[in-house]
């Protein structure tokens, strides 16, 4: 009998995956757990695994294609069994932008008159002939999405073309080809009163094309898309509200200089943010009000200290988690930190590594921002925004001398954390900034 492998569900969140990359052809001989394909979720690529033995008979999705969690992706069984019907749920398969619809979906559609499935990407609008009007249902002019655009753009006129792709299907190089052929035809000159007049003469003068060339549309990744979402979610569904404090640096950065001359022998290297980390869940130890999320009727205070960290990758960024923070060294968080940021640049963290955070830290002081505003990364209640540490005259002792400081911005759910309790965080955290030596310590000094 054949198995039936769905798209999983690697996240809470997750609702799509995307087909990647197929890593084994219809036909081949599959172990359990071989690596059946690549999907990239919008948070990190993962392996699908097979979860039987047999023959790999039908790949219902192709790569680039989204298909929603729990929607089929392939079909195992025994070498040479037949495939009567395609599984039930195969109309929720989302084509990739531009593809066509898979053969058997459309053979089966207009067998038993179903409606084809609803899809951004995909028209279900009645076809236009060249006279404007709807196209009768047998003589349906089949386009692609992208060879309709082109066509508008360069005005041919689609019904004098003929298709080359599946069931006559016009695809966007029928649409260059007869833009080329347009181009070869001689232009016939104007005759007026029967006289031929030059045709450039009638010619009305083109305005230049731009040196700077035409947009760039780059289509949004499932990550993007993701992005989006949720950011949207976040400013519009949750009070945000700011507290910012500037802390004086130097404590800090004598210590880490004293630390990273005596770790350089075993290679390790501590930043600033490994002790921002450290900091931060000992001031969620002292204020564990901050350590909460949102439920609507309720509001859950964690009782586990979970600190993520974002991380900027290609396609947007990451929050990795680095799990009870509290109990783990400022050089294990270092290690642990590097580790996970280094798997996210190449999208190999597994969903264990980038859910469950309970607090989140952002830092863009290395790329020169002294101070911004983070977006909530729900369902925590507060992130904490790190800017560039930067010298500058401050007053020390009634005397104006050259300091190092730093600026820390406190974004907050007004739901779950009052502005009362947001300062006595950010008092915290500045207290052990102010004595570093507290964060090597387990637990932290009073």
């Amino acid at each position: 009998m054949a198995h039936l492998i769905e798209m999983p569900k690697f996240s809470d969140d997750m609702a799509v995956g995307t087909v990647g990359r197929w890593l084994k052809s219809e036909g081949d001989h599959v172990k359990f757990g071989d690596p059946l394909a690549d999907i990239e979720t919008d948070k990190a690529t993962l392996e699908l695994e097979s979860q039987f033995e047999g023959t790999l008979l039908k790949r219902f999705a192709p790569e680039g294609a989204k298909v929603p969690v729990d929607s089929p992706l392939c079909l195992i069984g025994e070498p040479g069994e037949k495939i009567e019907t395609i599984p039930a749920r195969s109309e929720a398969l989302l084509p990739p932008v531009g593809s066509t619809i898979p053969e058997e979906i459309v053979g089966k559609t207009e067998r038993d008159g179903s409606g084809l499935p609803v899809h951004p990407h995909v028209s279900v609008a009645p076809q236009i002939d060249g006279s404007g009007a709807p196209a009768l249902p047998n003589k349906r002019m089949r386009v692609s999405p992208l060879a309709r655009k082109l066509a508008k753009m360069k005005g041919i006129d689609l019904a004098g073309l003929t298709g080359s792709g599946p069931r006559g299907r016009i695809l966007r190089i029928d649409v260059l080809a007869a833009e080329k052929q347009m181009g070869r035809a001689a232009p016939k000159a104007p005759v007026i009163h029967g006289v031929v007049v030059a045709a450039q003469r009638l010619e009305t003068a083109a305005p230049e094309r731009s040196i700077v060339g035409s947009d760039r549309i780059v289509p949004n990744s499932p990550m993007r898309t993701a992005i989006a979402r949720r950011l949207v979610e976040s400013k519009t569904q949750i009070p945000h509200f700011y507290l910012e404090m500037e802390v004086d640096a130097a404590p800090l950065l004598i210590l880490r200089t004293q630390l990273n001359a005596v770790l350089a022998k075993e290679g390790t290297r501590l930043s600033v943010n490994d002790f921002i980390l450290k900091a931060s869940a000992f001031a969620l130890l002292k204020v564990p009000e901050v350590n909460g999320s949102w439920g609507g009727d309720h509001i859950r205070f964690h009782r586990d200290i979970n600190v993520s960290f974002a991380v900027a990758i290609e396609d947007g960024l990451i929050t990795p988690v680095v799990r009870e923070t509290e109990r783990k060294s400022v050089v294990a968080i270092s290690g642990e930190t590097k580790a996970l940021a280094a798997r996210a640049r190449e999208k190999k963290l597994l969903p264990a590594e980038f859910n469950g955070g309970t607090f989140c830290v952002t830092n863009l002081g290395m790329m020169g921002i002294t101070r911004f505003s983070a977006i909530i990364n729900p369902p925590n209640s507060a992130i904490l925004a790190v800017g560039a540490t930067v010298r500058k005259p401050v007053v020390h002792k009634d005397e104006i001398v050259i300091g190092d400081r730093l600026t820390l911005t406190l974004s907050c759910d007004h739901r779950v954390v009052d502005g009362a309790t947001g300062a006595r965080f950010l008092n915290e955290l500045q207290g052990f900034l102010d004595c570093p030596l507290r964060l090597l310590c387990d637990p932290p000094l009073n």
